[in-house]
């Protein structure tokens, strides 16, 4: 070798086996996780550990494809690489530089880093990240002369760490942007749900997927659009087409394709099925009509513009009514719904026998002014607002709803 010319250690890649099974943390939304488990359960998955904000189990890459594209409450998939004891932030470096990200990506690959530390000796978690990229950067730099580029955009692979005290682990996160956002919602509307609690809401109320689901006061139509979803078997990979999985060595693209196409063959029809969305506001009957022609379901809803008092009320059993209402965030306007929430509880009370009511709301004084007893009151968060999904028995004949 001539005098002067850069001497690199030979590089050598190798690939990722997709069907090596691993540990797989799945992440949620706080108090999503028994809801997730189930959903988990229903695609034939065994949970291994449930915590506040995410599940664990063992499952292979592929696996984890599978999920990405049909959870609707979760939020990232992550499959862990490794976990290791790091006691100060002057060990991640070595720790990080150590492990064979050649396994992983290559140097082609642009790649980013996020972190959840809980540490005495990290103050700034973005110290973190540079640590950890400076480490996976230097290591292809000395064995290939060449590093992949990396930033904080989700458009490449995800690196994870999560570390609390002297626990740290490191993960493929093989969703890159949140799964929480369905794909479908091209107009989000004013204070829109999100898609996963949307979907998650759904889920907890126990509707069988067939009897009417009612949803006056449906902005965008989150609601009523997720509940379609739902009961027709169409799940979120429909509407997506780019994940962190399509980054890391050893990606099958056939496999992937052939998950995608399955999709379409996992939808069902369900005669008769009766999915009603009204909005006193055109402008919100518009919104839900793109939104839901986007997610493909919009022949399976009847859009009505009235005031929700006014909504059609199929004569089913077994049917449920959903309303979710402002919450009263901006000063002035709590006094303003204090009628419409009654107005809510009198429509549930005269209009709604046989169904089973459900109201969400994150101001729980104005639930007072329902004027039913709720039988259940079930914990969610719309981001950080504390919030209630509060359940209704609603009965024909003598037996009246009870007062609260």
């Amino acid at each position: 070798m001539g005098e002067g010319k850069e001497h690199f250690i030979p590089y050598f890649c190798t690939m990722t086996d997709f069907n090596a099974k691993g540990k797989v943390v799945i992440t949620c939304k706080d108090r999503f996780s028994a809801i997730l488990e189930k959903e988990l359960k229903d695609l034939g998955f065994k949970p291994k550990l449930v915590f506040r904000t995410g599940v664990e189990l063992y499952a292979s890459l592929n696996e984890c494809i599978f999920l990405n594209l049909h959870l609707r409450t979760a939020s990232h998939v992550l499959y862990e690489i490794k976990s290791f004891y790091l006691r100060h932030a002057d060990d991640i470096y070595r720790r990080i530089k150590s492990l064979p990200w050649e396994e992983y990506i290559s140097n082609q690959t642009y790649f980013s880093v996020y972190s959840h530390v809980d540490n005495e000796s990290v103050d700034n978690p973005l110290f973190v990240n540079v640590r950890i990229k400076d480490a996976i950067v230097d290591r292809f730099r000395e064995n290939t002369g060449t590093r992949p580029d990396s930033g904080s955009a989700y458009e490449g692979a995800v690196i994870q760490l999560f570390w609390k005290e002297t626990e740290a682990s490191i993960y493929i996160n093989t969703s890159g942007e949140t799964l929480a956002k369905h794909g479908y919602r091209k107009i989000p509307g004013t204070a829109p749900m999100l898609e996963a609690l949307a979907s998650a809401t759904i889920l907890a109320t126990g509707w069988d997927r067939k009897s009417p689901f009612v949803n006056p006061m449906c902005g965008a139509g989150t609601l009523a659009i997720e509940a379609a979803l739902i009961a027709t078997n169409r799940f979120p990979g429909l509407y997506r087409d780019h994940y962190s999985f399509m980054y890391i060595q050893g990606y099958d693209a056939e496999v992937y394709t052939k998950m995608k196409e399955d999709l379409q063959n996992e939808i069902i029809e369900v005669p008769g099925l009766k999915i009603i969305a009204s909005d006193i506001s055109a402008q919100a009957i518009s919104f839900t009509q793109e939104n839901a022609e986007t997610a493909g379901v919009l022949s399976l809803l009847q859009l009505e513009e009235c005031d929700f008092e006014e909504t059609s009320l199929p004569e089913e059993e077994n049917g449920v009514v959903f309303l979710n209402p402002e919450y009263g965030e901006r000063l002035g306007e709590e006094e303003e719904l204090e009628l419409t929430y009654k107005r809510m509880g009198d429509f549930m009370k005269k209009r709604c026998a046989g169904y089973t009511g459900f109201i969400f709301t994150g101001n729980l004084e104005l639930a007072k002014k329902i004027g039913l007893k709720a039988s259940r009151r079930m914990e969610f968060y719309n981001g950080t607002i504390d919030c209630r999904l509060l359940k209704y028995e609603l009965y024909k004949g003598t037996k009246e709803p009870i007062a609260e």
